[in-house]
């Protein structure tokens, strides 16, 4: 069973409606120790990278200790950045570090600009697929997904796929069974089930 943790940075049930409709089984961990009989986690959240200070050590010592075993392991949105040594946006919270560089706040446009980028960056943008990997497999570069967030992490050799606003920036990563989107696949149509569907056949 997936091991969906909830810490309090948004709220889940769509999460777990995309995965109830691609077959796949979600149980709530109560505490870290309850991730011993995960087949694989997910961290999703929405938000300031400060809610997840909630995932304190006991939590993310038991997630990289999974993630050592070979369980994979998805981040969404928030999570997608707390999987990153950490962010501009709460200089002192540190992320998991399973990937290296640091997130950072969008520049947008100066006010005023005619061809103003706006932040947030809410809406459905392109998916380029930089390179092939298990979690982007069934999935062409040009498709469409939904964001809603200000921050991004940088792009570097996990980046997986890549997506412009205002600037590029990692929308997919993934470095072994460790995996991330910046998007929220639970809003993205068949393509957020099908990457949905890559991360659980991982398991």
């Amino acid at each position: 069973m997936i091991a969906l943790i909830d810490y309090k940075a948004g709220n889940l049930t769509s999460v777990r409606k995309a995965f109830a409709a691609i077959g796949a089984e979600l149980y709530d961990p109560a505490s870290p120790g309850d991730l011993e009989r995960a087949t694989a986690i997910v961290v999703p959240g929405v938000g300031h990278f400060g809610a997840t200070a909630a995932l304190d050590r006991g939590w993310a010592a038991a997630i990289r200790a999974r993630v050592a075993q070979g369980r994979p392991l998805l981040g969404i949105c928030l999570g997608l950045q707390w999987l990153f040594a950490g962010s501009e946006e709460a200089p002192d919270c540190p992320g998991l570090g399973l990937l290296a560089g640091t997130c950072y706040r969008l520049k947008g446009s100066a006010q005023g600009a005619r061809d103003a980028i706006k932040i947030p960056h809410v809406g459905w943008n392109n998916l380029a697929i930089a390179h092939d990997a298990p979690i982007v497999a069934g999935v062409a570069t040009g498709s469409q997904v939904y964001f809603t967030h200000s921050f991004v992490a940088p792009v570097t050799g996990d980046t997986v796929a890549v997506t412009e606003h205002g600037e590029p920036f990692a929308a997919i990563v993934q470095r072994e069974r460790v995996a991330g989107v910046q998007f929220h696949p639970e809003k993205s149509g068949e393509v957020g089930l099908q990457i949905l569907r890559n991360f659980a056949h991982a398991t």
